[in-house]
């Protein structure tokens, strides 16, 4: 944890970050996810790009054949991302301004992904 007793991005996100293709399935995505028991991935595309379980969920409860639709279809762009430094707090503010429930890390290059379940345990 940090000198200050203040845990930032870096001391609870998970690493490392998983990512899909923009061209692969929502079906793959959505198995990706289960396998790997989280809830987003990032999307290898410029610009960011990041598919979630709600987009999954979404295409199902459209009707959608998630074996045919690609996860560029569905995927979120332009992502807001986080920093490894910044406090919980801060995070915490993004996810609620932008009513978003994961960022990826970015420094440099993306490191990590940060979730609201990460943000809540380490503020209770």
């Amino acid at each position: 944890m940090t000198t200050t007793d203040r845990p930032t991005v870096e001391d609870v996100m998970s690493a490392p970050l998983e990512t899909i293709s923009k061209d692969a399935t929502v079906m793959e995505a959505a198995e990706q996810m289960r396998e790997k028991d989280i809830s987003a991935l990032v999307v290898t595309t410029t610009p960011r790009a990041i598919i979630s379980s709600t987009d999954v969920l979404d295409a199902v409860a459209d009707g959608r054949d998630t074996s045919e639709l690609q996860v560029s279809d569905v995927m979120t762009t332009d992502v807001e991302t986080a920093t490894p430094d910044l406090y919980m707090e801060e995070v915490a503010a993004m996810m609620t301004t932008y009513g978003i429930k994961h960022l990826p890390v970015v420094d440099d290059d993306y490191v990590g992904m940060v979730s609201s379940t990460d943000v809540t345990a380490h503020l209770s």
